[in-house]
């Protein structure tokens, strides 16, 4: 990688704005499920772009799509006027979505739908009190940022909501961890109806959570928790708000949401990511009366383009046609099993959980359970050196997080796993 073009990004990028590796890379070129940088090295990809190329590269049947409506000229109109696979893609997600009466609205990002979820539901509750997990993470907008419950995610203190925390989030390390499944599920919700008596006046929004945590490090919950929140936070008529960034589109594998593995319907999803498969969209999608509450003038200018529509259309259908859900699923539980038999065999993994092709590996210092991102940066960069693409993460920064296109294979699994093992062998045999 030129040194000049790492010093440039420096000189001009705010230095906040995190670059991965010691020796940064720049991806050049892409295929499959592999990338290639500007040194003509190539990787497996085993986080697609923060979980966004759900699809993989190159993939004839989207580009085909995207180069259909470029064909036409119309780049870009607005929401001020009729965008047909904008219709389409909106009566799919509604569908899919479970939600009656559902409507969907747009965005460009995550970040975007959640803060548009957000607006919703307090204009709906007219409240701005807001619930949210610990070591939660929902975006780097305003609001978004009020609500994340990770103080590495969390630029500022200031807020246009007043947020409350619960449980629920962060089960490995969590106060209530060495719980059984159904005896956890109770502290969190006991935890929950203690926080709306004694931390707010009782008239709240929504409570917004991820059904599996991304940022936080691929935390998952045990099945069923969100439907006993559920219960309680019906009794309140407060709204829950499921964000499906990084959950969404069958990438948990047992199930298309990620919330559906507690049985429960939201009353919003917002979604983005994966749907794009590299195009900029996202999206909130709400029972109508909750989407129709706003009363105000809004539109946007760019969400919901027809270039965003017409890739993130065919995406869909391709994710559907192709079953990917249930590669993930099937991938996803070989890689889990084989990664805890590593689990077993080098300390220095504290825990590793996941569903479907959305893993987590916590490592810890060797022989104990302190978290340790001295050990994930080096398995970070020895799986890069091996040719395997990994992310990074957790409320330490010590979770390798694992998340491959949707698309992917049976030898590229068993090909990630030789690497991953042979990484974490190297530095657990360094930190001795």
């Amino acid at each position: 990688m030129s040194e000049s073009l790492v010093a440039r990004h420096r000189a001009v990028l705010p230095n906040w704005l995190a670059l991965y590796y010691k020796e940064p890379i720049e991806i050049v070129r892409a295929s499959g499920r592999r990338v290639t940088d500007a040194d003509g090295n190539t990787y497996l990809d085993f986080f697609a772009g923060i979980l966004t190329n759900a699809i993989g590269y190159d993939v004839a049947e989207i580009s085909d799509a995207i180069r259909a409506q470029l064909d036409t000229g119309v780049l870009h109109t607005s929401t001020l006027y009729l965008i047909r696979k904008q219709v389409e893609l909106a009566e799919r997600i509604a569908e899919l979505s479970g939600i009656p009466d559902a409507k969907v609205f747009f965005t460009n990002s995550g970040t975007e739908a959640n803060e548009t979820a957000l607006m919703l539901a307090t204009q709906y509750r007219r409240s701005n009190q807001v619930l949210a997990l610990r070591n939660s993470y929902h975006g780097r907008a305003f609001a978004t940022v009020g609500i994340t419950g990770n103080r590495g995610w969390s630029a500022s203190s200031l807020s246009p909501v007043k947020v409350s925390y619960v449980h629920g989030g962060y089960r490995y390390r969590d106060a209530f961890g060495s719980l059984s499944d159904a005896e956890y599920i109770k502290a969190c919700t006991d935890d929950l109806r203690d926080v709306l008596q004694t931390t707010t006046s009782g008239d709240v929004a929504a409570l917004i959570a991820e059904p599996i945590q991304g940022v936080g490090g691929f935390n998952v919950p045990p099945d069923g928790l969100f439907a006993a929140f559920k219960e309680v936070l019906d009794s309140y008529g407060i709204l829950l708000i499921s964000d499906e960034v990084q959950t969404g589109w069958g990438r948990t594998g047992e199930h298309f949401w990620g919330i559906q593995a507690h049985g429960v319907t939201p009353d919003v999803m917002t979604f983005a990511k994966g749907l794009g498969n590299g195009l900029a969209i996202g999206g909130v999608v709400a029972r109508g009366d909750v989407m129709d509450s706003i009363t105000a003038n809004s539109i946007s200018t760019f969400g919901g383009n027809p270039v965003a529509t017409a890739g993130a259309k065919a995406t869909l259908d391709y994710l559907l046609d192709n079953d990917l859900q249930g590669n993930a699923l099937k991938l996803g539980n070989h890689l889990i099993a084989r990664l805890r038999e590593l689990g077993d065999r080098y300390d220095i993994v504290g825990d590793v959980r996941g569903k479907g092709l959305m893993i987590g590996i916590e490592l810890v210092e060797s022989g104990g359970r302190e978290p340790s991102p001295p050990n994930a940066s080096a398995v970070l960069e020895e799986t890069r050196e091996r040719g395997l693409l990994v992310g990074k993460g957790g409320l330490h920064n010590n979770v390798i997080r694992l998340a491959p296109p949707m698309t992917l294979t049976g030898e590229e699994a068993d090909e990630a796993l030789e690497i991953l093992g042979a990484s974490i062998a190297a530095v657990q045999e360094a930190s001795r």
